[in-house]
């Protein structure tokens, strides 16, 4: 599948000034066990970190350094997770906004150094649009893209398609594109750092 190709080197490249030029804070890794070394190392001890739900994540094994509590940090996951009350737990996941890191991935990458992420439940997108200081975003290489056109394209062909079958095995029930997010540029004025970690890899879909 088209969507699966890892980037090649010079189009890596590109992409890595370009994210730059738009004020991301871009590195390039070659393996999954490089990048999670690299998610390990750029989490401060003791902050607050929340993640999303990503194929990526687990792929990297970062999923599992947060369930065997492998880690110095004040995982927000584990609390809400624990809570049984409905009400307290829906509090708490609003209230996990305002981590210090937040952990993710991406639907499409592209070129001129834009990211899209899509959202059924929208959870994710306060952190990445403002509230958490600290983004960073694992990407496998085989999501880059050479235009916004091509990143909806991905999305709506290769994406969703995987994500609502995915959806139909653990649920019963598919995905539903309810909301979407372009990250064209960051503001520096707001002092954040989004890290864009890129892995030589197909990762994810």
């Amino acid at each position: 599948m088209k969507f699966n190709t890892v980037a090649e080197a010079d189009v890596v490249a590109a992409t890595v000034t370009a994210l730059t030029q738009n004020n991301f804070f871009p590195v390039t890794v070659n393996t999954k066990e490089e990048a999670l070394a690299k998610v390990r190392e750029l989490i401060t001890e003791g902050a607050s970190v929340m993640n999303g739900s990503s194929k990526t994540l687990e792929a990297i094994g970062f999923i599992e350094v947060l369930k065997a509590k492998d880690h110095t940090w004040n995982n927000l996951h584990d609390a809400i997770l624990e809570e049984a009350d409905v009400e307290k737990q829906s509090q708490l996941r609003k209230e996990s906004v305002l981590s210090d890191f937040y952990v993710g991935s991406v639907h499409a990458l592209t070129e001129t150094g834009e990211l899209l992420i899509a959202s059924n439940s929208g959870s994710q997108l306060p952190h990445l649009v403002f509230t958490s200081p600290n983004i960073i975003l694992v990407v496998g290489a085989n999501k880059i893209v050479p235009t916004l056109a091509d990143a909806f394209d991905r999305l709506q062909t290769h994406v969703i398609p995987l994500e609502d079958e995915r959806m139909k095995e653990v649920y019963g029930y598919g995905t539903l594109l309810a909301k979407t997010l372009i990250m064209h540029k960051e503001n520096p004025a707001l002092e954040r750092k989004v890290h864009v970690v890129i892995v030589n890899e197909s990762l994810g879909y």
